[in-house]
């Protein structure tokens, strides 16, 4: 199984990307291989229907997006959305590279939670036909500190991680299997 992990922010040590590069250690340790698309170490041009997918940084999304079993977005929240170039990232995603495919969404806010954010995005996995997962996870406020490990500081909220993660998984592996089975 592989999933394609994308981190929305372009600022260094986000807690989204802090919180995508948990959520990898976490897979990792289920035998799931995790490509993390950080997108402030991958900037990519403003989308352009007529650019296509000449930027080399593009072909690296989409080639991990269309090989992907399954697919984890991560944002910050700005003014209740998403951030512009995880926006700018999935306007360079088709249909056909996630139609059918499980989407776990997270966000982390400076308030209490980024739950306006994960609505637009669910919104948007279901324009890409994308399955969402049932699960979705916000961190807020002081529960976005990370300890020295790479997790989450809070055990509450480490617990929550892995309950979405654990639900994550078997959406994928049951979505994969019918997939399978289709072809």
């Amino acid at each position: 199984m592989k999933i394609a992990m994308i981190a929305g922010s372009n600022r260094r040590n986000a807690t989204s990307t802090l919180l995508l590069r948990h959520i990898g250690d976490r897979l990792a340790a289920r035998n799931i291989r995790a490509e993390l698309i950080d997108l402030h170490r991958l900037p990519l041009p403003l989308y352009s229907p007529d650019a296509g997918d000449a930027d080399p940084n593009v072909r690296i999304l989409l080639e991990a997006v269309r090989e992907a079993d399954g697919l984890i977005l991560a944002t910050p929240e700005y003014h209740g959305s998403v951030s512009g170039v995880l926006k700018n990232a999935l306007d360079y995603i088709e249909i056909s590279h996630v139609s059918g495919k499980p989407v776990l969404v997270a966000s982390s806010s400076g308030g209490p939670v980024g739950v306006s954010s994960l609505t637009h995005l669910q919104s948007i996995v279901r324009n890409l036909h994308g399955v969402n997962c049932p699960e979705w996870i916000s961190i807020g406020g002081e529960f976005r500190r990370f300890g020295p490990d790479g997790a989450p500081a809070d055990e509450k909220t480490r617990e929550r991680v892995e309950r979405a993660v654990d639900r994550f998984v078997a959406l994928t592996l049951a979505l994969r299997s019918d997939r399978q089975v289709e072809a």
